[in-house]
């Protein structure tokens, strides 16, 4: 089985250290909604997810454009991400009356693709980076979750749009989840082919 080979140089490039960041943003985010009492202090928890945002959209780009792409930022992009992610819809699950089932369908998606690429890991075949429609996925539910986040006024008084929007990032993630599969399902049936 093959495993990500980590060179010590590739550690502290900028796109892994944006990623190291965002990490820290995590705990900071959580604390920082939990806390909140006042529009304002809304406003500062969402500031802290947008930047963290932010950061995964920035760390690909300077990656792509200063050739430092590397098998560790593979690893721990997609993660930060995703924590990031679970973290935001984690904490929105106990003032959202339906969120706990965009979070059942968060677990399932990622706990699939954490297992199926473990497993194809362990053919010597991988995923090469995220596909068009996760990217789509991704850039959908940070959007409803920074709304929701910035403007906690919209869960009491707006259910309706609300329903709404957790709506449209369930459709994203089926369809996202459904492309992954294929994918793994094609990987799969080369693999197969190449070992016959």
């Amino acid at each position: 089985m093959k495993f990500i080979e980590i060179k010590k140089k590739d550690l502290l490039t900028i796109p892994n250290i944006l990623c190291y960041f965002r990490l820290i943003l995590i705990p900071v985010f959580v604390v920082l909604y939990l806390r909140a009492d006042s529009p304002a202090d809304y406003y500062l928890a969402a500031a802290a997810a947008l930047i963290a945002s932010l950061t995964d959209l920035f760390d690909g780009k300077i990656a792509r454009k200063y050739n430092q792409i590397t098998e560790f930022g593979k690893f721990i992009d997609p993660l930060a991400d995703k924590l990031m992610q679970g973290a935001m819809l984690l904490v929105l699950l106990i003032r959202v009356k339906w969120m706990w089932l965009l979070v059942t369908f968060f677990v399932v998606k990622e706990g699939f693709m954490g297992i199926a690429g473990f497993l194809m890991l362990q053919k010597g075949k991988k995923l090469d980076g995220a596909k068009y429609i996760g990217k789509v996925c991704t850039t959908v539910l940070y959007s409803v979750m920074f709304i929701l986040i910035c403007f906690p006024s919209l869960i009491t008084n707006y259910t309706a749009v609300v329903n709404g929007m957790l709506l449209l990032c369930a459709i994203f993630m089926m369809l996202s989840f459904v492309s992954y599969v294929m994918t793994y399902i094609h990987m799969y049936k080369e693999f197969k082919e190449e070992h016959k």
